[in-house]
């Protein structure tokens, strides 16, 4: 499947609306004249149909793809904004294994409370999804479950908001056990608001009378209807996850305290999704991990080991992807993964060099940063693409952001510079010895420049003197020897 990200923006009218239907600096400079706005609203989104070629039975989820339209309102910022928010619901939409045949903004001051759109706009997309064949609709944001519902009884097909398509990617694309359970309790804090009961399911009686021989007093409750039952399971099934989760944090937090005492910096790598973290971890550390041009490719943390150019050892934590709106079950569920990146010394924050707004990337990805509490946290910025990133603007970026480096992952150019600079922000954890070590003590020579920096080494008659910065416990050691 391909999309063409790069097609102008039409700005055509459709449904009634009106036939100039173009924005220009002035309508935008007015702010408050939104009803001229309203009228050419629900303009088209040039570029978002997806192209396909050769799509037989057994590829994409082996199931027939299905067909969506995409709605967004655009409440502030850009008209440019807005098209990049809905041309990256495409990308998750494709992502997610849809078709996407349509995507349409509405210029309005709030999404409407009880159907997004606003009702008169709903009416025009439902002749859209008509039009079109269309059996889904994804929103560009996420709805109440009121506002679900009556989208639905208009359109007439299923609508998605984009909290629960990022959701369903993540349970797509989890692997591990942690990674799943994390998946499965974000999916259950956001459908659990959202249950409804339909036709008769919604008054239907579960259980039999109070103090009966078969009622259920301590299964379901006498007169419990089939919608409460539901809830309950589902917050049995997020108690049973939690504790899960919680093991599964304990032997992480015992991982990394190991490391900790080793003496061992760490850095994490955090960016936007597909700014190429999983490329930038096999560069620097050869550790295989898979690389796919696709949103949210990785999602199970993976911890390598990686040495500066001056031997230093510090371990390289790829996580977890982050997007514009980030949907905040997965954060919080998320957490204890996410906690690699706020016990981290040092944060590698990749940005995609070559896309039209990395400015735009880099505020999302801090945003989560300090939402985890991973705001205080030394950051160094890593532009990434530089092989096929505009020159002028990666300049225009690093005006912004002096404190960067600017890579290539896929060429291997800049990363020495990246490394370097890694060195150079790395704290110093470690005490500094100077020490003289006797030659029958090879092994402890060898653990110094395995385990610690070593600032400079002086061969004498009696041994090899060595000033180095080692951990707390290789540094008793050596003091035990030298005394």
């Amino acid at each position: 499947m391909t999309m063409h990200m790069d097609d102008p923006v039409s700005h055509d009218g459709s449904g009634g609306s009106d036939e100039s239907g173009s924005f220009d600096a002035a309508d935008l400079a007015t702010g408050g004249d939104l009803d001229l706005q309203d009228r050419r609203a629900l303009r088209r989104v040039a570029g978002l149909s997806t192209e396909l070629q050769d799509i037989t039975e057994v590829e994409v989820r082996q199931v027939r793809l299905e067909q969506v339209v995409l709605a967004g309102v655009w409440t502030s910022g850009t008209a440019a904004q807005a098209d990049r928010s809905l041309r990256e619901l495409a990308l998750l939409a494709e992502t997610a294994g849809s078709v996407v045949l349509e995507g349409v903004i509405q210029r309005r001051d709030s999404p409407d409370p009880a159907t997004y759109l606003g009702s008169g706009k709903a009416r025009e997309l439902r002749q859209i999804v008509v039009s079109t064949g269309a059996d889904t609709v994804i929103c560009d944001g996420e709805l109440t479950p009121g506002q679900l519902r009556q989208l639905e009884e208009i359109v007439k097909v299923k609508v998605v908001d984009r909290t629960w398509l990022i959701l369903d990617i993540f349970a797509q694309h989890a692997r591990s056990r942690e990674g799943k359970a994390q998946v499965s309790l974000a999916q259950m804090q956001y459908l659990l608001p959202r249950l409804r009961g339909w036709g008769e399911s919604l008054s239907r009686q579960a259980g039999g009378r109070a103090g009966g021989a078969t009622g259920g007093v301590g299964t379901r409750g006498p007169g419990e209807t089939k919608i409460e039952t539901d809830r309950r399971r589902i917050r049995d099934q997020m108690a049973k996850l939690r504790r899960e989760l919680r093991q599964m944090e304990r032997t992480r937090t015992t991982q990394r305290a190991a490391r900790h005492r080793a003496g061992i910096p760490s850095v994490a790598i955090a960016g936007y999704t597909n700014a190429g973290k999983s490329s930038l971890l096999n560069r620097l550390t050869g550790a295989g991990v898979l690389v796919e041009d696709a949103l949210f490719a990785t999602l199970d943390p993976t911890v390598r080991k990686a040495r500066t150019p001056q031997g230093r050892e510090f371990t390289l934590a790829d996580t977890v992807g982050f997007v514009r709106h980030l949907p905040h079950q997965l954060v919080e569920a998320f957490r204890s993964t996410l906690e690699e990146v706020k016990d981290a010394d040092l944060i590698v924050h990749v940005v995609d060099g070559s896309d039209e707004a990395p400015q735009e990337q880099i505020a999302a990805v801090r945003e989560v940063l300090n939402e985890i509490g991973a705001g205080q946290v030394p950051e160094l910025l890593v532009v990434n693409k530089a092989d096929a990133a505009d020159p002028d603007r990666v300049a225009a970026l690093l005006r912004r952001e002096p404190h960067a480096v600017v890579v290539s992952a896929r060429t291997g150019a800049g990363i020495d510079a990246l490394l370097d600079a890694i060195e150079r922000d790395l704290p110093s954890t470690m005490p500094e010895v100077d020490v003289l070590v006797p030659y029958g003590r090879g092994d402890l020579l060898s653990r110094i420049h395995a385990q610690g920096d070593v600032i400079g080494i002086d061969h004498q008659a009696s041994g090899t003197r060595v000033r180095a910065r080692v951990p707390e416990r290789l540094a008793a050691e050596l003091a035990a020897v030298d005394g």
